[in-house]
């Protein structure tokens, strides 16, 4: 339920009853500042309110985005402010300091942008409406109340909305190929009562059609395989802009949005090499080293964000030199076609699938996201290691809850604790001796599935532990994350790939892609400002390190066969494990309500 109360001088004929209604609202009225304060505290504390002078004009939009979004705490824009249940304690404090009497006309004869003023001052999490060039006001006299009217007459409100359903920040093949009628279809949506998260699943069961199509293995099949991508693309930026247009944020809908994102894109890798399969040619090893590559990207960028989320320093010179750049037009659009992000990804599967073969959409997948991920990583080091900046608490927690450190690296972080400097160069060169000993091993020793590989995981895990024994606060320490998850992930992929049996690679898809998804959900979890997976679920999945050293032990005591079995049983297990801990909290979840705007990768 939400309420609004009409405080001040009534105004015949106005609209702003109906628009109220429209949005929602039970309309009340109060004739002074003490009916008002009687009104709000009337309401019930669950209960979202909203305070709006009957002089207010404006655009209707101006009203939905002050009085609507879910994901402020209190908002206001000109003659109108809300306040959901968190910030209902500070709206009554704020009406409770009114003075009442003589002396107080200059407090009472707007209230709204007194009571938008102390909840400003209390700091209850206002959210001040960025207008633009929507119309919102109080019209004092019949003369402002006109110009007011001819402003608002001027501009087109619904044409806003939809320009600004669309992300501020995308792709050249989103920007231009895909948002200028996917926002019509957002519109559409909006207007049938369908939600974002119906959409985002419906995008979901069309992505995995498309997987299906290609596993096929048919010429027919690829091609409707590469048009149901890029329709569930279009479905895929339909969510997030009518979740903007609508103003439907949710927390369900930010995670199912983020985590179907990578479902969709790895099944269809999957439904790739099934398809190539039936056709002679064996690409798993491609289809799993691509999800491998696609995963540490992502790491790196969540890494780099957390770790500089709220760092205090001076621009770097080669921030300052990307900010120079952004002001000539044309580099802005090749820097985000550099990083191959998710539209220029999809339309270049999408259409590689349809004319060539899976093998050759690896080939260019495994390419173009190498040279994208070397492109982003050399700025951020360069970055990184220019900028002087002091990291917070904050960041290193969310970079150890990254590392995803099982109960063997705690043990060896608290025996080597108190040793080295927080800042310096050690944790990343630590985590990078750790994925490397174990990496080169696998790759070029002539038996890994051998005893000898368990030693030399323990001394990779001696490593790991040593990586995170100090706070992550260091200029590099964001790379410990990366260097982890690619040590993790490569091993199982050349392991299953050295054990040279039907089967195994899939098995080690399955599993990388279990574990894939809770280090994907630790990322949304710490976004959305709830904390990492609880402790208890880490030590079950035995960190990173614990997951190496089983797999090797299964490498080392098992045929090729068993072992395969042993893959397969642990990514059930596993898939199992996260996937529950992570529905129960999510649809339990008291995050606040939000929509992930996404990485641009």
């Amino acid at each position: 339920m939400s309420t609004a109360i009409l405080t001040g001088p009534p105004v015949a004929g106005s609209p702003l009853e109906a628009d109220l209604r429209t949005l929602g609202f039970d309309v009340r009225t109060a004739n002074d500042a003490t009916a008002a304060a009687e009104l709000i505290n009337a309401v019930p504390a669950h209960e979202r309110i909203a305070v709006v002078d009957p002089r207010f004009v404006g655009h209707l939009h101006a009203l939905r985005l002050a009085l609507t979004d879910p994901r402020f705490p209190a908002a206001a824009v000109p003659g109108a402010l809300t306040a959901q249940p968190a910030a209902r304690a500070a709206l009554a404090r704020a009406v409770g300091r009114i003075p009442v009497g003589a002396g107080t006309a200059h407090l009472t004869d707007v209230l709204t942008d007194t009571l938008t003023e102390s909840l400003d001052r209390d700091e209850a999490g206002l959210h001040r409406v960025e207008l633009g060039s929507l119309v919102a006001t109080v019209a004092l006299t019949p003369a402002q109340r006109e110009d007011a009217r001819e402003a608002v007459a001027a501009v087109d409100d619904e044409a806003v909305r939809l320009r600004t359903a669309v992300k501020s920040r995308d792709g050249f093949f989103t920007t231009y190929g895909i948002s200028p009628y996917s926002r019509y279809l957002a519109r559409w949506c909006a207007r049938r009562g369908l939600t974002p998260n119906q959409v985002t699943t419906a995008s979901l069961l069309t992505a995995l059609i498309a997987a299906g199509c290609a596993a096929t293995g048919t010429r027919g099949g690829f091609v409707a395989a590469g048009f149901l991508l890029l329709f569930s693309f279009v479905l895929d930026c339909t969510d997030g802009q009518l979740a903007r247009y609508s103003l439907q944020y949710s927390t369900m809908g930010a995670w199912l949005d983020a985590t179907f994102d990578r479902a969709k894109e790895y099944a269809y890798y999957a439904g790739l090499a099934l398809g190539a399969a039936r056709g002679g040619d064996d690409v798993w090893a491609l289809a799993l080293g691509a999800m491998v590559l696609m995963t540490c990207r992502h790491v790196v960028d969540f890494s780099f964000n957390e770790a500089n989320h709220d760092a205090t320093a001076n621009t770097s010179p080669t921030a300052a030199l990307s900010g120079k750049l952004d002001s000539v037009g044309w580099t802005v659009w090749v820097r985000r076609m550099i990083v191959l992000p998710i539209g220029e990804r999809w339309f270049m599967i999408a259409v590689l699938t349809a004319l060539t073969t899976p093998r050759i959409v690896f080939y260019a997948l495994l390419i173009g996201c190498a040279l994208a991920a070397c492109y982003t990583t050399a700025g951020r080091v360069l970055r990184s290691l220019t900028r002087r900046a002091r990291r917070t608490d904050r960041a290193a927690r969310a970079l150890a809850d990254l590392a995803d450190s099982g109960p063997l690296a705690e043990l060896i972080a608290r025996s080597a604790r108190g040793r080295g400097r927080t800042g310096s160069f050690l944790a990343p060169v630590m985590a990078f001796l750790s994925a490397a000993v174990l990496l080169v091993w696998v790759i070029f020793e002539d038996d890994p599935t051998s005893w000898l590989t368990v030693g030399v995981a323990v001394c990779s895990a001696l490593l790991a532990g040593a990586a995170v024994a100090r706070p992550l606060k260091g200029a590099l320490d964001w790379l410990v994350p990366p260097f982890f998850r690619a040590g993790e992930y490569v091993t199982i992929l050349v392991l299953a790939a050295r054990a040279d049996v039907p089967g195994a690679l899939p098995a080690a898809y399955g599993l990388v892609a279990a574990v894939a998804y809770h280090h994907y959900d630790t990322v949304y979890r710490i976004r959305g400002g709830t904390g990492a997976p609880p402790r208890w679920l880490v030590r079950a999945t035995g960190g990173h390190e614990g997951r190496i050293l089983v797999i090797t032990v299964l490498a080392a005591a098992l045929s090729p066969s068993g072992f395969t079995i042993a893959l397969t049983a642990l990514a059930v297990v596993l898939a199992l494990l996260v996937l529950v801990e992570s529905i129960r909290f999510w649809v339990s979840s008291q995050a606040p309500a939000v929509h992930d705007e996404g990485e641009p990768a």
